[in-house]
């Protein structure tokens, strides 16, 4: 076996632990080799080697963890996104699950979370823009005032959540002064919207 440059060890784990940092997932080895120099075949060396002593944890294409990052993980919720909001609320089932986030614990509290992608301009007078990824905690029921997630029949809309029980009916209000409010006499509360993730240009 080709004697291996020492230096390379602290090069991959410094690199596995940036990525996690920057991404909140585990790169591959074609990441590690792009981001090292270190070509995939001398790389599958180094890997399996820190794995046998430890070093490392690794189990398949993208499971590439150090110490340190198993313990920044352990810190993170693990979030599904489950579509766009203006298409209907998909069932939370493993097959409609679109892809994962990860978020602080601290950052957004406890409670079942999912992600929507923001679809129209029914709410930009409240910062929310066609794109936009909304974080929702799961509930089935909302404050007056409160964003949510409202199922009305099969559709499913993001409005500003008002109940008139004088009146027996609810006002959901669209943030838009161009849009007028819609009044419905039930509907099913999803969640509510807690917090947006936005490029910055």
């Amino acid at each position: 076996m080709r004697v291996k440059n020492m230096e390379n060890y602290a090069l991959i784990e410094q690199f596995i632990e940036n990525y996690y940092e920057k991404n909140s997932n585990s790169p591959s080895i074609r990441d590690i080799s792009a981001g090292t120099g270190i070509p995939t075949t001398t790389l599958h060396r180094y890997i399996s080697e820190m794995k046998e002593n430890g070093t490392l944890e690794y189990s398949g294409h993208r499971s590439i963890m150090t110490k340190k990052a198993r313990e920044t993980l352990k810190k993170l919720v693990k979030i599904p996104a489950l579509g766009s909001v203006a298409c209907g609320l998909p069932k939370y089932a493993e097959e409609n699950i679109e892809g994962y986030y990860y978020m602080p614990q601290e950052l957004i509290g406890h409670g079942k979370f999912y992600y929507l992608t923001a679809v129209g301009d029914s709410m930009i007078e409240a910062g929310i823009h066609e794109g936009d990824l909304i974080l929702v905690r799961q509930q089935p029921t909302a404050e007056s005032g409160q964003i949510v997630i409202a199922l009305i029949g099969e559709e499913a809309t993001m409005k500003r959540f008002y109940p008139e029980p004088e009146k027996h009916r609810i006002r959901l209000h669209p943030e838009n002064k161009a849009m007028t409010d819609i009044y419905v006499d039930d509907c099913e509360i999803q969640g509510i919207a807690v917090k947006l993730m936005r490029d910055i240009f």
